[in-house]
C-alpha cells in the first residue's frame, strides 16, 4: 500500500530522551505498512547513531540517514522531506513523542477536510504550548478566523505535494526561528489548514536537564535578525492593514513584550537584559506601526510603549510591579448532579497576595503616548482593566498530571463588582460553575483542576484552591461511564484534583453500613456512598475459600440524600460458605477492578444472611478448629476400620 505519512525526526545527541520518541512511533495505530519514520542523524557524537542503526535493522518502518553536523534542524528536516515517500510529512523532535493514534487521526482529518496543513493538539510537559487554538476543532482554519499564528513550531503534518508545489523548505544553517519562517509561509499559502483539538497528538517535552535548544540563552543580535525574516514572509504574502498588524502582533507579544515582563525579565542578569532590550527596541521602531501595539492588552501596551521610547529603567520598574500580580481561584462547591460533577469557584487577581482593586467609574482611553512614569502606567492599566471588565472570562481546564494533556470544560460565569474603600474602588470578581463529565475524559489518571482567568492585561492560570480544611466541601466518589471517579483535595496545598482510576480505600466503600444491606431471596440491596446516574451498571465479585463468582448490579440515585441504591441478583445457587463481596465500576471490563465492601454473605440452609467480614485472625482460628475436629473424627473412625479387617 502507498505510504500515507512519513515522520521526519532530526536527531542530534538526544541520549536516552529519544527512547520515548521511538516507542511512540512504534505504537502508532496506523497500519505498519502505511507510515514510515525517517531519522536524520545530524552528526551525533553520542551512542545514538548505533542505536538508530539497530532500530532500522529490526523494524522495517524505521529508516536512518547519517550526515555531517549542519548546526541546526533545518537541513535534517529538508533531507527528510527529500527522502520521504508519504502523502504527508510529519515533523517530530527527537526528545518529544506522539499520541498513539496521532498519525491515523491527523491523516484522516486532513484528507476529510482537504488540508495542506494539519495542526494536532499539543500538550506541554514543563513547557508552554498554545491553549486557545485547541479550544475546539477547526476543520477550515485561517490566520483570520483562528489563532493559528500562536503555533509556529514545526510539529505538524504537511501535504508533501503542497510543499513541492510552492517550493517550501526550511532555512538551513546555524540560525534560530527557522520553523517560524517555514510554518508562517505554509499558513499563508495553504488552500486549507485543519486544527484537530479533541485528541492530544503531540507531547512537547522539556528535558529534565533543560538542554532543549529552545531553553538555551540566545544571542539577541542573531535571534532578532532571524525574527525579521519571519516578518518578511508576512509582508510578502499580506497587504498592509488589520490582518498584517494582527500577525505582526504575535511576534511583538510573544518574542518581545513577554520577554520584558515581570519575573521572566527580572530573572535575567542586568547586562543581558540591556542587550535584549536594545535589540527589541530596534525591531519595534523599524518594523511596527501604531496599529500593531494598539491591539495588545493594557499591560502589554505599556511595555511596548516604554520599549519603543527606549525607556529601559521604566520597563524594569513596571516588571517589578507586575511580578506581584497573580490570579486566585477559590472553590465554592463540588457536587454531583445527574452523572456530572459541578464545580463552583470565584476568581480574581491579587497583588502581593491581596485582592486587587480598581477605580469604580473607569472609562477606556487609548494609550497614544507612553505614560510619564510607572505610577501613571499602573493607574492607566487599572482604569483600562475596570473599563474592559465586560470582556473578562474564566475557564476551567482539567490537566492530566502525568502527560500534561488538558481539556476545557463547559463553564458558565457572571461578572461582579464588589465595592471597597467607600465605593470609590471595586474588586472585579468572576463567579463560575463548571460542568465536568468525567466519563468523557480520555484515559485513567489524575486530573488537576486549573482555572484560566482573562482580565484586563492578564491571561494567567492557577490551580483551583487552596480550599481551607474547615470550609471546603468534601465530595465523594462517583461511578460514571464505567469508571470510578474521586474528586479530592491535595495535601498539603488543598487544591482540587480528580482521580479517574481510583480504587481501594480511597473509593470510600468502607462507609457502607451493615444495616443498609439487605438480602431478600436472591436480591441484594445496599445503600452505597457513590454517586451514579440512574441505571449505571456495576460488577460484583463474590469470593469464598478460593472460589470466585460474578454478578452485575445497577445503581439508582437516592432521592433523600447522597449516595446510590445498589440492586443486584445473587449468583444462582450460591454455595454454602461465607462470601466476601467486592464492587467494580465496569462489569464489562476485560480486567475489572474491584474494591471490597465491608460486609459478607453467609450462605447455607437455603438462606443468605448479611454478616461481618471475617477477620483474618478469626478465620485462622476457624480453620485450626476445623482441622482439629477433622483429626478427632479420623481417630475415632480408624479403630473401627481396623477391627473390620
Amino acid at each position: 500500500m502507498p505510504v500515507k505519512v512519513s515522520v521526519i525526526v532530526p536527531v542530534y545527541n538526544p541520549g536516552i530522551y529519544i527512547e520515548d520518541c521511538i516507542s511512540s512511533l512504534q505504537r502508532q495505530s496506523l497500519p505498519p505498512d502505511e507510515y514510515e519514520a525517517i531519522f536524520v542523524d545530524d552528526g551525533s557524537t553520542d551512542e545514538t547513531p548505533a542505536r538508530l542503526d539497530r532500530l532500522a535493522a529490526e523494524d522495517p518502518r524505521m529508516r536512518v540517514i547519517h550526515q555531517e553536523n549542519s548546526g541546526w534542524s533545518g537541513k535534517p528536516r529538508n533531507v527528510g522531506i527529500a527522502a520521504a515517500r508519504g502523502e504527508f510529512v510529519m515533523f517530530v523532535d527527537n526528545d518529544d513523542y506522539l499520541g498513539d493514534e496521532a498519525l491515523e487521526r491527523m491523516y484522516e482529518y486532513g484528507v476529510a477536510n482537504g488540508a495542506d496543513v494539519v495542526v494536532g493538539k499539543m500538550a506541554g510537559k514543563n513547557r508552554g504550548v498554545p491553549v486557545e487554538l485547541f479550544r475546539r476543532n477547526h476543520p477550515r482554519a485561517t490566520v483570520e478566523n483562528a489563532p493559528l499564528i500562536d503555533s509556529l513550531t514545526p510539529h505538524k503534518m504537511f501535504r508533501r505535494e503542497f510543499l513541492d508545489r510552492i517550493g517550501l523548505r526550511f532555512p538551513e544553517g546555524r540560525r534560530r526561528l527557522e520553523d517560524h519562517v517555514f510554518v508562517t509561509e505554509a499558513y499563508l499559502r495553504a488552500d486549507n489548514v485543519s486544527v484537530l483539538s479533541d485528541y492530544v497528538c503531540y507531547y512537547h517535552i522539556r528535558r529534565d536537564d533543560a538542554s532543549n535548544a529552545g531553553f538555551q540563552r540566545f544571542d539577541p543580535v542573531g535571534y532578532f535578525k532571524n525574527l525579521r525574516e519571519a516578518l518578511d514572509v508576512v509582508e510578502r504574502y499580506t497587504e498592509p492593514g488589520p490582518v498584517r498588524d494582527r500577525l505582526f502582533r504575535r511576534w511583538l507579544r510573544v518574542e518581545m513584550v513577554e520577554r520584558l515582563r515581570a519575573r521572566r525579565l527580572l530573572a535575567l542578569p542586568d547586562d543581558y537584559r540591556r542587550e535584549l532590550f536594545a535589540e527589541i527596541h530596534k525591531v519595534v521602531v523599524e518594523r511596527f506601526g501604531p496599529g500593531v501595539a494598539a491591539g495588545l492588552q493594557p499591560t502589554q501596551q505599556v511595555v511596548a510603549a516604554f520599549t519603543a521610547a527606549g525607556r529601559y529603567d521604566d520597563v524594569v520598574a513596571f516588571a517589578e510591579w507586575e511580578a506581584s500580580v497573580a490570579p486566585t481561584a477559590e472553590p465554592t462547591g463540588v457536587e454531583w448532579q445527574d452523572g456530572s460533577l459541578h464545580i463552583g469557584f470565584t476568581a480574581e487577581y491579587a497583588s502581593a497576595r491581596e485582592p486587587m482593586t480598581f477605580p469604580a467609574d473607569a472609562a477606556r482611553t487609548p494609550l497614544t503616548d507612553p505614560p510619564k512614569d510607572v505610577e501613571e502606567a499602573v493607574a492607566w492599566v487599572g482604569a483600562e482593566t475596570a473599563a474592559r471588565f465586560d470582556q473578562a472570562t474564566a475557564d476551567l481546564l482539567l490537566r492530566e498530571r502525568a502527560s500534561s494533556a488538558q481539556y476545557f470544560q463547559p463553564v458558565e460565569f457572571t461578572r461582579e463588582t464588589v465595592p471597597v474603600e467607600g465605593g470609590e474602588r471595586v474588586r472585579l470578581v468572576l463567579r463560575a460553575t463548571a460542568t465536568v463529565d468525567p466519563g468523557a475524559l480520555p484515559g485513567d489518571g489524575v486530573w488537576d483542576a486549573v482555572v484560566r482567568v482573562k482580565l484586563g492585561g492578564w491571561t494567567k492560570e492557577c490551580r483551583l484552591g487552596p480550599a481551607p480544611r474547615a470550609t471546603r466541601p468534601e465530595p465523594y466518589a462517583g461511578v460514571v461511564g464505567g469508571r470510578a471517579v474521586l474528586p479530592y483535595w491535595t495535601e498539603p496545598h488543598g487544591n482540587l484534583s480528580l482521580d479517574t482510576a481510583v480504587k481501594g480505600r480511597r473509593l470510600g466503600l468502607g462507609g457502607v453500613r451493615r444495616p443498609d444491606v439487605t438480602v431478600s431471596g436472591a436480591r441484594l440491596r445496599a445503600r452505597i456512598p457513590l454517586h451514579a446516574p440512574d441505571g449505571a451498571r456495576v460488577g460484583l465479585r463474590f469470593t469464598s475459600s478460593g472460589r470466585t463468582l460474578y454478578a452485575s448490579g445497577t445503581l439508582t440515585g437516592e432521592p433523600d440524600g447522597p449516595g446510590s441504591r445498589l440492586e443486584a441478583t445473587l449468583p444462582s445457587g450460591l454455595p454454602r460458605g461465607i462470601w466476601r463481596v467486592a464492587l467494580g465500576p465496569d462489569p464489562d471490563a476485560a480486567e475489572p477492578r474491584h474494591t471490597g465492601l465491608p460486609f459478607a454473605l453467609r450462605s447455607g440452609g437455603g438462606r443468605v444472611r448479611v454478616v461481618p467480614v471475617p477477620r483474618p485472625g478469626a478465620l485462622r482460628k476457624l480453620v485450626r478448629g476445623a482441622r482439629r475436629a477433622l483429626g478427632a473424627a479420623r481417630a475415632k473412625v480408624a479403630p473401627v476400620i481396623s477391627g473390620r479387617r
